[in-house]
Parts: structure tokens; sequence; C-alpha cells
């Protein structure tokens, strides 16, 4: 699908939800959020807003107060197998997700554990593989690449489940430019919905349709992305120094043109 325009419906319904991990100091406060079908949303906000602990519901991974919907089923313990074939999170640290001897293996987990057809599963993986530029990487250990490299094994474990939510934590953290360029040209060409939290605005705002600021545990604001960018009061007042990066990029333009 193209991320010019959204399917029909709602992907994410968020309702009210609070978390706390310690009590008394709640983490997310009455947020609610909704996510259309096929867009890619960018979550941005200053470090400790909660944007990752936001994310670990989408799959029950955490479960606070408050309703989170996904594809029209309510998460909740009884659903949580069926939500966790639908929605693949992709975590900031690669490492988190990689624990098997080989790359193959890593990437096969996940449609093995879906009971997928010996046939289908090395379809998959090697599609995915494909995808990430990683053929000939099948028999390779994880902990031998380097943390790109690791990066883009991460996102194929996650792409040979054919999730139709995938949600990305902080995908262009500790990446050069070269890498985060194939990352933002990786999520613009997944299909279905995608939902990515960072700090780093520049690359959300090459490949998402809207951003939601978050802050203090609720969603401050939401819009297109231009619009969004666009409000130098919001942007700055939430920790985020658009303006700084304006001005570098007006700097570069005067002197190579």
């Amino acid at each position: 699908m193209s991320h010019n325009g959204f399917q029909n419906g709602t992907a994410i319904v968020i309702e009210n939800l609070s978390f706390s991990y310690d009590k008394g100091k709640p983490v997310l406060r009455g947020l609610s959020l909704i996510v259309e079908r096929g867009e890619r949303l960018g979550i941005i906000g200053p470090s400790g807003a909660g944007k990752s602990t936001l994310l670990l519901h989408l799959n029950g991974l955490l479960m606070g107060e408050g309703h989170v919907e996904v594809l029209g089923q309510a998460v909740g313990k009884k659903t949580i197998p069926e939500i966790r074939s639908k929605v693949g999170l992709v975590f900031q640290n690669p490492d988190d997700q990689l624990f098997n001897p080989t790359v193959k293996e890593d990437v096969a987990f996940g449609p093995l554990n879906m009971g997928l057809p010996e046939e289908e599963v090395h379809r998959r993986v090697e599609d995915s593989l494909k995808a990430m530029n990683l053929k000939g990487f099948e028999q390779k250990a994880a902990h031998h690449l380097s943390f790109g490299e690791r990066k883009r094994v991460a996102l194929a474990t996650v792409l040979s489940m054919q999730p139709e939510v995938v949600a990305f934590d902080e995908p262009f953290s500790n990446l050069d430019p070269h890498m985060v360029r194939q990352v933002v040209e990786i999520i613009k060409g997944i299909p279905g919905t995608v939902i990515v939290v960072s700090q780093a605005i520049l690359p959300l705002v090459s490949c998402c349709d809207r951003l939601a600021l978050l802050k203090g545990g609720r969603i401050e604001a939401c819009g297109s992305t231009m619009d969004i960018i666009r409000d130098k009061a919001l942007i700055s007042a939430s920790g985020m120094d658009f303006d700084f990066y304006c001005d570098i990029c007006r700097r570069i333009h005067r002197n190579i043109s």
C-alpha cells in the first residue's frame, strides 16, 4: 500500500491508558491515541516521556490500566498469542531479540512458533533476509556481526512473521547516516501499519505521515508531520529543538549552493 493514503478503519485504539513501574510514579497518565490502518505514525518526545513503555503495551509485554485494542481485538491475557502474531516489535537493542546460534535460526524462530509448514518458514526466511540485504548471512552468528547488521537481522525476525503492525523503538540510534537512510527506506516500504518511536526527528519527518508528541505520560499533540514540526513553540517546549537542525541545514545549503 502506498503511504500517500490510509486503509479503511483503525489499527490501534488506546483509551485512558495508565501505567507505573513503581507505585506512585506513573509513566503513562490516561493516554489516548488512535492509529489508522496503513499509516506510518512517529512518536516523539523527551527522554523519559513513556515512549518505549507505550510500545510494550501494543502486544501485551506490559499491561496497565485502560483499554488497548489492536485490529479490533482487545489486548488481554487470553488474546496475547494472537495479538503477538499481528504486532511485531523491533527493540532499540537488537541483542534483546537475537538469541539463537545462527541468523537463519533467529529469523525462523517466529514462523516456526506460529506452526507454519517447513516450506513456508523457509520461504519467509529467504524473503526477509533478502529484504534486509542479508543474503549469505544465514549461518553466521549474530554476535559476530556489526551493530547495524544485527539491527537488520532483528528487523528480519519481525518481518518473517508478516505482522500487520510493526513498531520500532529508536531504530535510528547508534547508526551512521548511510544506515539511517537504509532504515528510513525500509520503514517506507513496509506494508501495513508502522509506528516509530524516536528522538531523531529528521528521519521521522522523511518517513511518517503523522507525528504524536508524548510528554509527561500523555499525548500532548498529534497531527500531520508538517503541522507538528511547523509548531515551533510546541516542539521547543517539549525538548525537541527543531530550529537547531534547521539552522545547520541552512548553513550547509549556503556553503554548497
